[in-house]
């Protein structure tokens, strides 16, 4: 039956109602007080109703009822009439419940099959399709995409009455981290290494990106941290490093981070860092994920500049499906981090923001001169605050972080005076320097004990260190190893032997022990006391 079809007998039964109305308003009207028996009669007749359910609709169109009310009743059962006894009812509510609201999301069709089985197996007759369906559909659909896992039916469903706006740029700004859809390879081998991680800062204001950081670590204290150190600072360098000649024009303390409830954002060396510098942490309350919308678009926005890559794993099953991500990837991590950039200054700022409907840079330069610039008092004490840590004791040979030797001049006077070990602050991205805290409470800068080693990474140390591992792995003789240790086990079991046959010969009447035992004592007469010697 169609749509046209349904429209039509819809129309016929208003106007049947309003015949009706007008009808019975006539009556009503030519007898105020008591109806007419004899003229109730005629009116059914005409009206091809029975007395009975014209009475029904004179008491109804007296009580104020209206046109619809006058209206023939559709047919069928009414709503929420159950036609099933009470034991089919209760079993197609158990299998809804226990097999398809599950994670698993099994389809209708299987879960008609297995209200089929269930009843087979009970001796009950199955109940029609029609009749399953509409028990799935009686459920809350927030309830069902819950049970589920249908993240879009729940998002569908889910009221978001709450916003997050800002009235001037750092009034807030949001840091999230994803992990990128792309893979990188080695700066050497230039052999697949993995998916890297991105953290990103945005202004919620202007919507400009306020600072990024790119690593193959997962998301944690540090990634948020030196996303706040880049966000911060002035980007000039850092452009100028990356052979980038577009500007960045964001700098400067937020107001608030706004952030989730990850463990690596409720960490307390976090918090009194941003706390020390006047930052205020807001954590998105938990299940609110729309809080959350503005870095994540800008994140969406990235990730699908990152599928054009070759090494991209792209979000969509079916075009990734023949792709080989690995065997195609090209980009080094410093690469994807310089397209990134370009990506952001060249692209994203320069393009029209839908919720702007202006590019995110034209509100910054608009707003720039009225921006009262906060910057760190002390830019070396802020930056040191949020840098990793690690303790280690001082030697006189300097301080040993990540098998690299570091010295100080500074540091000679606490040589053997130091007993407890010094907290070491580093940048992963320049290991040529640590800061070491003194006991004074001041930190000195000390670098590499070696001067002729270049800066490098801690990603870079840790690789290089994994494959001199595996090399020294490669070139061990396992067959030298194996004979050397046959040669220890048939040496330990000969000197057993030896020793359990030298044990074993008769001993001497003389006691000769190393602690010089007396010669010809008779052991076995007691020991004489002083009285006795006298």
């Amino acid at each position: 039956m169609n749509d046209d079809t349904d429209d039509s007998r819809e129309r016929s039964r208003w106007n049947e109602a309003c015949r009706r109305e007008e009808a019975i308003r006539k009556l009503v009207e030519r007898y105020p007080k008591s109806l007419n028996g004899q003229a109730v009669a005629d009116l059914a007749w005409e009206l091809d109703l029975s007395r009975a359910t014209l009475y029904r609709m004179i008491k109804l169109f007296r009580a104020g009822g209206t046109v619809s009310s006058l209206m023939d009743r559709k047919r069928g059962r009414r709503q929420g009439h159950r036609a099933l006894d009470k034991d089919r009812e209760a079993l197609v509510r158990r299998t809804i419940e226990g097999f398809y609201l599950k994670p698993t999301r099994p389809s209708f069709a299987r879960l008609v099959r297995e209200v089929q089985i269930d009843c087979t197996a009970a001796g009950l007759a199955p109940p029609n399709w029609r009749t399953i369906k509409s028990r799935v559909e009686e459920i809350d659909l927030q309830v069902r995409g819950r049970k589920r896992g249908e993240s879009e039916v729940v998002k569908a469903t889910t009221a978001t009455p709450g916003t997050l706006s800002a009235s001037r740029p750092l009034e807030l700004v949001q840091v999230d981290h994803t992990k990128v859809d792309v893979f990188v390879v080695d700066e050497d081998t230039r052999q697949p290494l993995g998916r890297p991680w991105l953290t990103l800062a945005l202004d919620i204001f202007s919507r400009m990106v306020t600072g990024l950081y790119l690593t193959m670590e997962a998301p944690s204290r540090l990634s948020t941290s030196l996303c706040i150190l880049h966000s911060v600072f002035d980007k000039t360098t850092w452009l100028q490093e990356r052979g980038i000649h577009e500007a960045w024009p964001v700098a400067g303390l937020p107001g608030t981070i706004h952030v989730d409830n990850g463990s690596d954002f409720r960490s307390h060396a976090f918090e009194r860092a941003c706390r020390d510098n006047g930052i205020k942490i807001d954590w998105r309350p938990p299940g609110t994920p729309h809080f959350g919308g503005h870095i994540e678009r800008l994140i969406g926005t990235q990730m699908g500049a990152v599928h054009l890559l070759p090494g991209s794993t792209s979000s969509n099953i079916e075009e990734r499906r023949e792709y080989d991500a690995k065997r195609h990837a090209a980009l080094t991590l410093r690469e994807l981090e310089r397209y990134l950039a370009l990506e952001i200054v060249g692209q994203y700022h320069h393009a029209i923001h839908g919720a702007l409907r202006r590019p995110p840079i034209a509100v910054w330069r608009q707003h720039e001169s009225e921006l009262v610039l906060r910057l760190p008092n002390d830019r070396m004490q802020f930056w040191i605050s949020f840098l990793p840590e690690a303790e280690r004791t001082l030697r006189p040979t300097g301080i040993h972080l990540f098998n690299i030797r570091y010295w100080s001049p500074a540091l000679s006077g606490d040589i053997g005076r130091a007993k407890a070990r010094l907290i070491v602050k580093y940048d992963p991205r320049d290991l040529s320097r640590v800061f070491v805290k003194r006991h004074s409470g001041s930190f000195v800068e000390a670098r590499y004990a070696d001067v002729t080693l270049a800066p490098i990474t801690l990603w870079e140390a840790q690789a290089a260190r994994r494959k001199l591992n595996a090399q020294g792995k490669r070139e061990i003789d396992m067959h030298v190893l194996i004979r050397t240790a046959l040669s220890q086990r048939e040496l330990i079991q000969q000197a057993k032997h030896k020793t359990r046959g030298r044990q074993q010969l008769p001993k001497s009447n003389v006691d000769d022990d190393e602690l010089g035992s007396l010669r010809g004592v008779d052991s076995s007469k007691p020991v004489p006391s002083v009285e006795d010697l006298d």
